[in-house]
């Protein structure tokens, strides 16, 4: 790969965008908000400080606002002034322009990494074969050392459904041994990474290619984070609240983050990524968040990473709390190996730099949701409003709102456009609002302890 090639994003003269404000007025706009959104927020609660004050001293009259109030004030803060602020176009299916024949969409190759998914590879597959991408795909299974059918019933699921099939084996533990053996195989310019318990819709491929190989202001996008909503949304309780999770969390911070060309995690659950792209920072890292590491190894050569909505994914979710707790603790550990491979502030781009330094900002959440806000309601409930006040309540119909303001996003732009209807799930969205944290951040605070300490990694 040449000079230009290797700085994905170019530094040529930027054009003007067609529609919209630039990322760095957007981006300008959203911060000031964001920052007098604070400030407001510091002096309004001066009242409860001076209770703080009194009663447990004045280091924690400011420490407890900082983790409670005041951080997550300005990380929510940011994120609605950016979802007010931006506009989201659906990209035009049109054939996209490129080193392929005229008049043709680009080969792709789905490389569905799999560790004992015996279960979930004949859906996963049905669903690559009933795609309505214009151009030519090829599947391919990274089996990393299967013991059960999985190879098998691969085999058997792709000769019915006639799809361009092949699997390869890779024993040695590890998924990024696994996708990385599969992209020395790849000889498509685009590769797209599937889980085994990820299930297309059949229009997915063809946004998410539409994404990638768009030039937003003449500038490279080297891959794209497509959107995950939960398959088995009503299952149990636990996939209950994660829908919501998926829907209004997971979802929301990836459109803020795409709107600055900046998405954090190109999931390997279902992205693409240009081959060259990911050949070039030496493909998928040793890393337990490996998408991560590669996302950010791939914006640091100045290269764009975004994020298409319309790009979806229905994705098999743990439905037992212990596995739930196991998933989280491994994204959190995943997220710091990420900030210590690729600190945000080596990012060339001051946008990426600070969206990725909100990741710094996640584990003081955690930590004091579980220290401070958890003790302080409970206080509350015995009749000390210590920590958790009458003003509290205010935040109950802020969330609200915020949350109505996000779903409502959802399903106008995606879920309406697709033709997607999804089951009632009342119960789970209030159980995700009341208790789902608790869960989230007490397996985080697991993670953040494996990192520290090093603990074995594994595949789930």
């Amino acid at each position: 790969m040449g000079e230009v090639r290797t700085q994905f994003g170019g530094l040529r003269r930027r054009e003007r965008p067609s529609v919209g404000m630039r990322p760095t007025i957007l981006f300008t706009l959203a911060l000031t908000l964001t920052v007098f959104w604070t400030v407001f927020g510091v002096i309004v609660s001066a009242p409860w400080r001076d209770d703080l004050e009194d009663a447990i001293g004045p280091v924690m009259a400011w420490v407890i606002p900082i983790m409670l109030a005041y951080v997550p004030g300005f990380v929510i803060g940011f994120l609605v002034w950016t979802s007010l602020l931006s506009r989201y176009r659906i990209p035009k299916l049109e054939t996209p322009a490129g080193p392929w024949a005229a008049g043709t969409w680009p080969d792709v190759t789905i490389v569905i990494a799999a560790w004992n998914e015996e279960e979930a590879i004949a859906p996963t597959l049905e669903r690559i074969a009933g795609l309505t991408y214009p151009g030519r795909i090829e599947a391919v299974l990274a089996d990393n050392n299967s013991n059960d059918r999985t190879a098998e019933l691969g085999e058997a699921a792709a000769a019915r459904l006639g799809l361009d099939y092949r699997r390869v084996f890779e024993p040695t533990p590890g998924k990024f041994h696994a996708l990385n053996t599969a992209l020395a195989t790849v000889t498509t310019p685009i590769v797209i990474t599937v889980d085994a318990d990820t299930f297309l819709h059949e229009a997915s491929v063809s946004y998410l290619v539409a994404r990638v190989t768009s030039r937003p202001q003449d500038q490279h996008v080297c891959a794209c984070a497509g959107a995950l909503v939960v398959e088995n949304d009503t299952a149990t309780w636990v996939t209950r609240m994660q829908s919501w999770d998926y829907r209004l969390g997971i979802n929301g911070v990836k459109r803020m983050q795409g709107t600055f060309n900046s998405t954090l995690v190109a999931e390997g659950a279902f992205s693409a990524y240009w081959v060259e792209d990911v050949s070039a920072v030496g493909g998928w890292p040793d890393a337990i968040g490996e998408d991560i590491v590669l996302t950010w190894s791939l914006m640091e050569a100045r290269g764009l990473v975004q994020y298409e909505p319309l790009a979806l994914g229905f994705t098999l979710v743990p439905d037992k709390l212990k596995a739930l707790m196991r998933q989280r603790a491994r994204w959190a550990r995943g997220m710091l190996e990420g900030l210590q491979k690729q600190p945000p502030l080596s990012q060339p781009r001051v946008l990426a730099k600070f969206v990725g330094s909100i990741d710094y900002l996640v584990p003081i959440l955690d930590i004091g949701f579980i220290f401070f806000w958890i003790p302080g309601v409970l206080l509350f409930v015995l009749g000390y409003p210590i920590i958790f006040g009458w003003w509290s309540m205010l935040l109950l119909p802020i969330t609200v709102l915020i949350f109505g303001f996000l779903r409502w996003g959802q399903n106008h732009y995606v879920f309406r456009h697709l033709k997607i209807h999804r089951a009632p799930n009342g119960r789970g969205f209030w159980a995700y609002l009341f208790v789902y944290q608790v869960f989230c951040s007490w397996a985080s605070l697991r993670g953040y302890r494996q990192f520290l300490f090093g603990a074995a990694r594994s595949w789930r």
